[in-house]
């Protein structure tokens, strides 16, 4: 039995925009998977500033709705952070799509609220990212690797009403799972080779996006190292 069994939690978040570094947690999900139950927990934000409309188009939250109903940004964040760092202790990794967004917006929110961040609460926090290894192991795939596209192609059903965090996380769990049955190799790696796998893997990736990005004439803004 490997990893893909579990014990792990899936996480994710729905914001008020793209960027890590300056944008806010308007709602969060984990999702707890365990011999093939699920405990669910989900918490709306005040995030404190206005949700822009192109924002509240992709997760269907406005100002007004985060501001009446939304509990206090730090009281979520600080929540949230206490959940991934108990997975952090028992070494239970933790499913993100796209963790280079997640992780990084959560320890930004961190340091703002002068809190310590995953880095520093744990020693080794156990990522898995479903769109690093699909671009990793399908890597001349034509379409997009967006979390709905991947549901399709891993014919994983309820791939409706995505980017809802609860919802994108049940698909995120799906989709890897999926995926380590196609590719068994997966669970030959332990924990921390598969961290280390991922780490290069994006690396090499964003090194080739960054070139095709310059091709185009435009900037190699990506990041090309994992988490960071």
């Amino acid at each position: 039995m490997g990893w893909s069994e579990g014990p792990f939690m899936g996480f994710d978040t729905e914001t008020t925009g793209v960027k890590p570094a300056s944008d806010r947690i308007v709602t969060a999900a984990c999702v707890e998977w365990r011999h093939g139950q699920t405990r669910e927990q989900t918490w709306l934000a005040d995030p404190g500033v206005p949700i822009p409309e192109p924002a509240q188009q992709v997760h269907g939250i406005s100002t007004e709705y985060a501001r009446e109903h939304g509990r206090p940004l730090e009281q979520v964040v600080t929540e949230v952070a206490q959940v991934l760092e108990a997975c952090g202790q028992a070494q239970i990794p933790v499913i993100i799509y796209n963790a280079s967004f997640d992780l990084p917006l959560l320890d930004h929110h961190l340091e703002r609220l002068g809190l310590p961040t995953m880095r520093e609460r744990v020693e080794f926090l156990p990522i898995i990212d479903p769109l690093v290894l699909d671009r990793a192991l399908d890597r001349y795939r034509k379409g997009k690797r967006t979390l709905g596209a991947l549901a399709e192609f891993y014919q994983v059903r309820g791939t409706d009403s995505l980017h809802d965090a609860l919802v994108d996380v049940r698909q995120t769990i799906a989709v890897l799972r999926a995926l380590c049955a196609v590719y068994p190799q997966l669970e030959q790696m332990d924990l921390r080779q598969l961290q280390d796998y991922q780490r290069d893997q994006y690396r090499e990736w964003a090194q080739h996006f960054n070139q095709y990005l310059l091709s185009k004439g435009r900037s190699a803004d990506v990041n090309e190292e994992w988490l960071a």
